[in-house]
Order: C-alpha cells, then sequence, then structure tokens
C-alpha cells in the first residue's frame, strides 16, 4: 500500500493548491491512504472548521496537527466531534479531542498518531513514554506518527526509539524538507521533516521582508501570509499491509 503524507499546510493559498494537485498526485503514486498536517491551515494559523473540511473534501483520511492545534476557538469544538482530527496525544489528560486514530479500511487497519516534542515548544507529557502506552493498545501493525517538534535531534532521537515498532515516523513543524528519508533497520520509514505546502518564496509562509524586520530590529510585527506561488511538500510511504513494514519512502516536491 501507499501513504501519501503532506507536510503543513499554510493558509488559503497552500489549501487552493494543494486541492488544485492533490488528485493528480494520488493517482501518480496509487495512494491508498492520505494524512495531511493541517495546523497552519486557517489564515492566521491553526485550523477553523472550514479549513478542517476542505482537507476532508480533498481527500484527507486523517488531519494531524501541533503545537497551533488550539489557536483558534472556533475549532475547539472540533476535536471531540471529529475522529479524523488529532491532537498532539501527550496533552495532559483531560484535553478536548484525541491523539490517536485508528482507520478500518477492512480487512487492514491503519493507526495514525500525532505526538509533539517538548524541546524549545510547549511542556506537555513526555512523547517517550506515551508513545509507549499507546503501541501497548493498538492491534494493527501499521503505525504511522506525525512528531511534530522543533529539535533535530529529538525527531532523529523519536525515530530510532520507535524503529521496528511502527511503519514510519514523520517529522513536521520546521516547514523545511530535509534530505534524509531512510528506511530504519528494514522496517520504520523515516525524515526529519516532510517540509510546507504553502508560499514557496517565503519565510516559513510568512511574507520574508515581514521575518527580516522582526529578526533585523527586534520590533512587534504582524504575520502575513505570502502572496508568492506554492508548493507542495510532503512524502509517499510504500509499505506492506500484513507485517507493518515500509519498503520504500520517496519525498515529493510540486510546483506549478
Amino acid at each position: 500500500m501507499n501513504l501519501l503524507f503532506i507536510g503543513d499546510v499554510v493558509g488559503q493559498s497552500g489549501c487552493d493548491f494543494l486541492a488544485s494537485k492533490i488528485y493528480n498526485l494520488k493517482k501518480e503514486y496509487s495512494i491508498d491512504f492520505t494524512v495531511i498536517n493541517g495546523e497552519n491551515s486557517a489564515q492566521g494559523n491553526g485550523i477553523t472548521p472550514q479549513s478542517f473540511e476542505q482537507l476532508v473534501r480533498m481527500g484527507a483520511d486523517v488531519v494531524t496537527t501541533g503545537n497551533h492545534c488550539f489557536k483558534r476557538r472556533e475549532a475547539m469544538n472540533l476535536y471531540d466531534s471529529s475522529e479524523i482530527l488529532l491532537r498532539p496525544a501527550n496533552y495532559p489528560a483531560g484535553v478536548e479531542g484525541r491523539g490517536v486514530a485508528v482507520i478500518d479500511l477492512c480487512p487492514i487497519k491503519i493507526a495514525v498518531v500525532n505526538l509533539m516534542g517538548t524541546l524549545y515548544l510547549d511542556s506537555l507529557d513526555n512523547p517517550f513514554f506515551k508513545m509507549d502506552e499507546i503501541l501497548a493498545e493498538l492491534d494493527t501493525p501499521n503505525i504511522f506518527v506525525d512528531f511534530h517538534a522543533e529539535a533535530t535531534s529529538e525527531k532523529k532521537a523519536m525515530g530510532f526509539y520507535l524503529q521496528n515498532k511502527v511503519t514510519a515516523v514523520i517529522g513536521t513543524h520546521t516547514h523545511v524538507q530535509t534530505s534524509d528519508e531512510i528506511i530504519l533497520d528494514g522496517h520504520t520509514a523515516y525524515i526529519t521533516d516532510a517540509g510546507m505546502t504553502g508560499p514557496e518564496l517565503s519565510v516559513l509562509g510568512v511574507e520574508s521582508d515581514i521575518i527580516i524586520n522582526k529578526l533585523k530590529y527586534h520590533a512587534p510585527v504582524k504575520f502575513s501570509e505570502s502572496e508568492n506561488p506554492c508548493f507542495i511538500n510532503g512524502v509517499v510511504v510504500s509499505f506492506d499491509e500484513k507485517s507493518g513494514k515500509a519498503t520504500n519512502i520517496q519525498r515529493i516536491i510540486r510546483r506549478k
């Protein structure tokens, strides 16, 4: 089987561009299952009911998020009402939503786990211990982890920690696609960051002059999404659905 993972979608322009290209991507790579990180899919970061629905309409089987998951108040009810919208699983007990989705495709099941790192991000529960708890409860070998983390060291550590335990560990959050895709120990596909889907000539999706002025003068600024042409970043993971072993991981970059 082939799973398509789309890196952080940024803003309306990122959503619209992905919608215009995703059908051909799925056809080209014979995609059976699609996961999209949508935590920046709304204008101004976060996710809204409208941006979530657009991702679902374009074919997302599961939508993952990260540190901006609760930025938009209008989306709070979505996390309890939808079984395919995830927030990081290592939020404390009692927080809205869920961090794991298990999709039954009959006769196989695919589990998607959303985790967030704790280095340079919010102090959530330890993602390593939380993943141990999740693995003890899952009844499928086909397990895909979106590890939303800032530090490459933490992402690398999680990849090695989960080798032979999950099908893939796919890093998100930094919006810059890395070129270190690998199959760990003949089983687990890994990449430090799948990249970003949004304006290519930007600073992580934001108008570059705004970020330059912020870094140059250390003055408060209002972020504005770049109006430059978009591109798509992601990966395709091929895997054996009976064993849960990944057989290939391929980076994707699509431009107009």
